[in-house]
């Protein structure tokens, strides 16, 4: 027995010894790993380190380390707040607060003077933050990037919901106030309001200008109200942190909301399937009594299949009437924009409707007699000539100087003056030109049996500006 407890000892002595043994090497190992961890991140020296409202206690040790090495920091006044403690004495800090564009201009300078640099960005730099601009600017080979958790992510998790199926958009920009009717793609709201229209989950990056308050009422006026519900949650990380989930857009309009804070959007029920476009003549609110005062949908569906639209072509609408090429076009283009004009008041409120009805959020009226006004419009993709108002030499003149190289002018014309006219102003213009001619018929009841009535004839007028 004595023997057995001896031996017994002498091996649990030396399983012992060889477990502090293995410990030593593992630490060493360790150690030998982070030095070649920190070798590496060495040959790039600037970093870019993502923070959340946690501050230093959120950021892994690899973003302490370079924090604590940088002689040079650069960040938003309230991030610099978070690590100034923990920052070098002789470290040189940037408050980039309203001097965004000046960021790679201090890391440069920073740079040549053999200093390491460390930028902090909210969360994930490379969503919607600063990294896309500095690795244009610095170079990917002088860039580090270290994120921290998105707040679109740590949102997501507040509410309990799946994100990966959430488009991610941001309004942080310029403020341009409140949203309405017509407004065009320089407003701060546009890709927003575009993108409810596309997606059913959304995630949003605010503003102080745009926040929750804003894209609601934003919403209201572009026609959405029960099928969305919109969650808000401010001040993630910090003890007054909030969480506002599923709020009508109605309640988020009149309510407020600290900040900083992500805006969540979904829909409640599947968007109604709808045609692109081909939409029946009837849909439309138009003039009565039938004068020709709509594009037929035969003709239409030509006309847009000779505008060659891509999904974010900017397209010109002469002559709108009440809407219908100019509308249906947009819907092609949903991710650029319709300028449209119409001298008519009474068929430009009907075009105004029509707008509504199909949230067109894409699409600009004007009441005016063109060529007034479109000077104002950015150079199209396609320009559609419906109406010219006896200046259609002129118009012709100004499409093609205006198209972009690639770009197509469509003009539908029932006259054979008019038709003479843009052939002859096409011919002078050096342009090449095709003519096709639509005349349909539609099946109508008679007694108990069915006859074609005629539509009439249209001619529809092509021509492609010459990519140089």
């Amino acid at each position: 027995m004595h023997n057995s407890d001896s031996s017994s000892k002498v091996r649990q002595g030396g399983d012992k010894r060889a477990t502090q043994i293995v410990q030593v090497a593992q630490q060493g190992a360790s150690e030998e790993a982070n030095a070649v961890s920190l070798k590496k991140w060495d040959r790039k020296p600037c970093s870019i380190i993502g923070i959340l409202d946690d501050g230093w206690i959120g950021l892994s040790d690899q973003a302490r380390a370079k924090l604590a090495a940088a002689s040079c920091v650069i960040g938003a006044g309230r991030t610099l707040e978070l690590v100034a403690p923990h920052l070098s004495a002789q470290a040189k800090q940037h408050d980039m607060d309203g001097a965004l564009l000046r960021v790679p201009e201090w890391i440069t300078a920073a740079l040549s003077e053999g200093r390491k640099v460390a930028v902090l960005a909210t969360g994930d730099p490379l969503c919607h933050g600063i990294a896309n601009l500095l690795l244009d600017k610095i170079g990917a080979g002088s860039i580090e990037i270290l994120p921290a958790l998105s707040t679109a992510q740590l949102a997501f998790a507040r509410l309990g919901r799946p994100w990966q199926q959430a488009q991610i958009i941001s309004v942080h920009g310029k403020d341009a106030g409140e949203w309405s009717t017509g407004a065009t793609p320089q407003h701060g709201l546009y890709v927003l309001v575009r993108a409810v229209a596309e997606y059913d989950l959304l995630a949003v990056f605010t503003s102080p200008e745009n926040g929750p308050e804003r894209i609601a009422r934003a919403l209201l006026a572009a026609g959405y109200s029960d099928e969305l519900r919109l969650s808000v949650a401010s001040r993630l990380l910090l003890p007054d942190e909030e969480v506002s989930a599923d709020l009508t857009l109605a309640d988020a309009a009149a309510s407020k909301f600290a900040s900083p804070n992500i805006v969540v959007l979904e829909r409640i029920a599947p968007q109604p399937r709808r045609a692109l476009f081909g939409f029946a003549d009837e849909e439309y609110v138009q003039r009565q009594p039938e004068k020709g005062l709509i594009t037929k949908l035969e003709v239409r569906a030509v006309s847009l299949a000779k505008l060659g639209l891509t999904e974010d072509s900017i397209v010109w609408d002469i002559g709108a009437c009440s809407g219908s090429v100019g509308l249906e076009a947009a819907r092609i283009a949903r991710r650029g924009h319709v300028w449209a004009i119409e001298k008519n008041a009474e068929d430009a409120a009907n075009a105004r409707e029509n707008a509504r009805r199909l949230r067109a959020t894409n699409y600009t009226l004007l009441e005016g007699k063109a060529p007034d006004q479109l000077d104002i419009w950015p150079d199209p993709d396609a320009v559609f000539i419906g109406g010219s108002g006896g200046k259609l030499a002129t118009l012709i003149q100004l499409a093609l100087s205006r198209l972009k190289p690639g770009g197509r002018l469509v003009m539908n014309f029932v006259t054979f003056e008019n038709l003479a006219a843009a052939t002859s102003a096409l011919t002078a213009a050096g342009a090449t030109w095709e003519v096709v001619q639509l005349q349909a018929a539609r099946s109508q009841p008679i007694l108990d049996m069915h006859r074609l009535a005629a539509q009439n004839p249209v001619w529809i007028v092509t021509t492609t500006k010459e990519i140089k």
